[in-house]
């Protein structure tokens, strides 16, 4: 690898360290408010669903414009695609009740999966993005769990302060990966 090519990979690590960390701790505050708020759809509870995916916009984003030669731009792309309908689906759902909310959430939580998965899998060289892998899989569990709890007598918003909080944590686990190759590669 050319100097510019390991100052290049060292500089998007560090980009997306810094994401990471930010995804991990919003994912936390996020959770815990929503575990708190969630068991009606009162307008906070809307505020913090609508929220969680627009953060995710504003991510992909973020990690569009750092990541530079490493970026999955088509990827990125369908990220903020998904995510930015799915604000705008969970605005709509909300008037329908909870199922209604966990159905359009597990819907994206399925097809943002797949696209971390992809995302995370082209930049395993990388490093750090076994978390991330294993977080696009489980995201995909999950939102096939959630489209199936819509239509059960234990639907609850706050099942989905448990998902960001795993999400969050994988976030976190990708960050200190990051750093140690930052390590290795500065």
């Amino acid at each position: 690898m050319s100097t510019t090519a390991e100052a290049s990979a060292v500089t998007t690590a560090v980009s997306l360290r810094n994401l990471y960390f930010s995804r991990f701790g919003f994912a936390v505050v996020w959770a815990a408010l929503l575990f708190a708020v969630g068991g009606s759809l009162s307008p906070l509870t809307i505020g913090l669903l609508v929220l969680y995916p627009l953060f995710d916009v504003a991510a992909a984003v973020v990690d569009f414009r750092s990541s530079k030669a490493a970026r999955p731009t088509v990827g990125l792309y369908l990220n903020m695609a998904l995510s930015l309908a799915t604000a705008i689906g969970l605005g709509v759902a909300v008037t329908s009740g909870i199922p209604a909310v966990l159905r359009v959430w597990g819907v994206w939580a399925v097809t943002a999966g797949i696209v971390q998965l992809a995302v995370a899998v082209s930049r395993y060289r990388l490093g750090g993005q076994w978390a991330m892998i294993l977080s696009g899989g489980i995201s995909v569990f999950a939102g096939t769990g959630f489209f199936l709890m819509a239509g059960g007598p234990e639907a609850a918003l706050t099942s989905l302060a448990g998902y960001a909080t795993l999400g969050g944590i994988f976030f976190l686990v990708s960050a200190f990966r990051l750093g140690r190759v930052i390590k290795k590669e500065s």
